[in-house]
This record gives structure tokens, sequence and C-alpha cells, in this order.
């Protein structure tokens, strides 16, 4: 009888060693930097979408995200999916430090890259390869409050569309007895400022490779003259666009530069009317332009992992047509999504984005946006005086561009 029980208790051991085990999901590490939330909450949702892939997310500073990233590579700890601005992924990219993605992109299931908006295919592309996805797109618009409008005597309805009314409205709702500022602008010393003044660079018809032009002169002169009249915030020059946005949202300016990606924050916080409008031009007759932001997703060319961290990013874009609605986020892709939130918001920056330029894409962007960022903060802070300060980043940019 004792050997009948050892036979069937050596069966059922032998049966049991044989069963199949759940493999472990494979592990993907992923930087960001996401204020917002968006990609928390993508990476969370795909993470419990399947039982396979699972990827830990790490929180990146954004002002030191590419020196970061840059370490990274050089000491073999990159992450396998990178999130970048989109004006640096060309910095990766051309050193051959981000996957080729072409071939993989032309067969994703979420996506279609022949409806990925026009800029962000420009952004992700060096040498007619595809390296990055856009996470989403953004641009700027001028929010302003409608409640302090009326209060000035100025029409909600009729915001200023010139940078002459920009400039004297500004004057207008500048209250330093009740600590208000007229206009909120990030100029500070990183990639935010270069962000925001392009733009303005470009409706005088220059850009960051030809920065020793009457266009640009007059784009930072027109800069430094609002700054320099006590009607823009002071901390414009230090603040980026998060921390700028926090200050309109409690009342702290009438007006702030800044983006669809502030909406959700906004409508749980500023607790006055607020609304948005495109970002004024020279004149009547300008052409418009506007900076075209977000972050754009890679694969670190020496993942062991090529086919799962592209499975995870090909499923970020299954929630493309919810982006705007759960975060105020323009999706980088042509899609089909009906407005519920922000309508009126959506419809500006809509049109607004139809403006909206590439930065570079340059493998030295960093160093061009250093040299923007220089003059701003030199002219803007009276160190010297904007034709001086743009001829000497223009000397720079020349000199890093090779001309």
């Amino acid at each position: 009888m004792a050997m009948k029980f050892g036979i069937v208790f050596a069966a059922a051991a032998l049966l049991a060693s044989a069963a199949p085990l759940s493999a472990a999901p494979v592990k993907l590490t992923m930087w960001t930097q996401d204020r917002s939330g968006v990609t928390g909450a993508l990476v969370d949702e795909f993470n419990k979408s399947q039982d396979k892939i699972e990827v830990e997310l790490a929180d990146r500073d954004f002002s030191s995200l590419v020196s970061d990233l840059t370490r990274a590579f050089a000491t073999g700890n990159a992450p396998d999916i990178v999130e970048v601005d989109n004006p640096d992924r060309s910095v990766f990219s051309s050193r051959n430090l981000l996957l080729d993605l072409t071939e993989r992109a032309a067969k994703a299931k979420n996506f279609d890259v022949a409806k990925m908006l026009p800029g962000m295919r420009d952004a992700g592309t060096w040498k007619g390869h595809l390296y990055g996805i856009p996470k989403a797109a953004n641009t700027i618009a001028l929010y302003y409050n409608a409640d302090m409008f009326r209060k000035k005597g100025l029409d909600p309805d009729k915001p200023p569309k010139t940078w002459d009314e920009l400039a004297k409205a500004a004057a207008v709702l500048n209250d330093p007895a009740a600590k208000v500022s007229g206009l909120g602008l990030s100029a500070a010393a990183n990639e935010e400022g270069t962000f925001q003044f392009l733009p303005f660079v470009q409706m005088k018809g220059a850009n960051y490779d030809n920065l020793n032009s009457p266009g640009a002169i007059d784009a930072l002169t027109f800069w430094s003259t609002l700054y320099r009249s006590g009607n823009v915030i002071p901390d414009a020059i230090s603040a980026g666009q998060w921390d700028l946005t926090a200050v309109f949202n409690a009342g702290g300016t009438a007006m702030t530069i800044s983006g669809p990606w502030e909406l959700k924050r906004m409508s749980e916080t500023a607790k006055f009317e607020w609304r948005v409008a495109l970002l004024p031009t020279p004149d009547a007759q300008s052409p418009r332009s506007s900076a075209l932001g977000e972050f754009m997703h890679g694969i670190n060319a020496k993942t062991a992992h090529p086919d799962e961290a592209f499975a995870a990013i090909d499923w970020f874009h299954s929630r493309d047509n919810q982006l705007w609605n759960r975060f105020g986020y323009i999706p980088g892709f042509q899609v089909d999504f009906q407005p519920e939130r922000f309508a009126d918001a959506y419809a500006v920056f809509a049109e607004q984005i139809k403006y909206a330029r590439v930065r570079g894409p340059e493998p030295q962007w960093p160093k061009i946006s250093k040299a923007i960022q220089t003059a701003i903060q030199d002219s803007l802070t009276g160190q010297t005086d904007p034709t001086t300060a743009l001829k000497t980043a223009a000397a720079t940019i020349s000199t890093v561009l090779g001309k």
C-alpha cells in the first residue's frame, strides 16, 4: 500500500514539474518628462491591458533630460524607450543611438504613418528614415482672463490680434497694486524660451538660421521693449510655461502664452472665465507662425527587446482619439474624434497648429537653442541691444552649422 502511494505522489510531482509555467513579462524601462500625466496614464493602462510586457516609467527633469540621456547612452544605461522633445530627437538619431522605426511603423496596428502631422513627421525623420513617433502634438496660443478684461474696460470678445494691441492690452491690464502683471511669457534660458520666441521671429520672415536680419531684430526688439515696460511678469526671464500658467491660474497675470497641455489643470484651478486666442501677429497682414511642440517616442538602438518596445509605443496610439478630451492634447496623427471638452479652445489650437513650425531638425540643436536663449536674456535684461545680441547668436549658430 505504501508503495502505491509513493508511485502516485511521484507521478503527481512529475506532472506538476511538466506543467507549463506562465512566462514572466518582459520588462522595459522608459524615461519621460510628464508633468501633465499623459504618459503615466498610457503606461499604466498598457501594463494592465496585457501580461507579456511591463513598462517601468521614470520621470526625469525637462531641463536636464538631453544631458541625462547622453550620459546614459555613453555608459550603456539608457532606457529601452526614450521620450524626448521633438527638436532633440535628431541629437540621438544622428549618432545611431535610436532604432530606425521605418519598417515597424509601416506595419503599426494603431496608427498610420501617412496620417502623421507633417511637422511631426519632419521632426521624427533623419536622412529619410523615421526614428521618432509623436506622443501627441502641441503649440502655443494666448490665454486671457475675460473677467479682468471686463474689469479694465476691454472687450473679452476682442482679444489682441497684433503685437501693438498685445502691448497696449498688457499696459491696461497691468495692475501692480493688485499684484497683477499684464502678460506672462517665457523668456527663460532653456528650450521653453526658444520655443516661445521663435514664432515671433518667424512671423517677421526670419528663423534660427538667419537671426542677423531685420525681421529677427524686430522680434527681439518687441520682446525687449515689452519686458522692460514693466507690464510683463518679472519672472518671465527665469520661469517656464508650467509655472507661469500657475500664476495665471491664480490670477497673477491677465494674459499668458502657453499650450493646450494646461487646459486640464486650468479648468480645475482657475476661478474665473478664461479664454484662448490665436497668437497676435506683427500686423493684420503678417503671416502667422507658432511653435510645434511635444515629445517623441524613440527606441534605444541597443535594446534587447525592440519588438516589445515598439509594441508598447504602438499600443499608446490606440488612445489617440482620447488625448484631447482626457488631457487637452492634440493627436500627432489625423484621427477622428469629437472634442467634447474645451471645444472653444480646441478650435483655436487646431487653427494655430496649422502654422506651427518644427525647430530644426538639427543634431546640434541644443547649441543652436542656447545661442538663441543667450540673445534673449542679454537683450531683455539690457546687457546689450537686440541687434548686437542677435549678431552674436547668428555668428555662433553659423559656426555650429559649419557655414
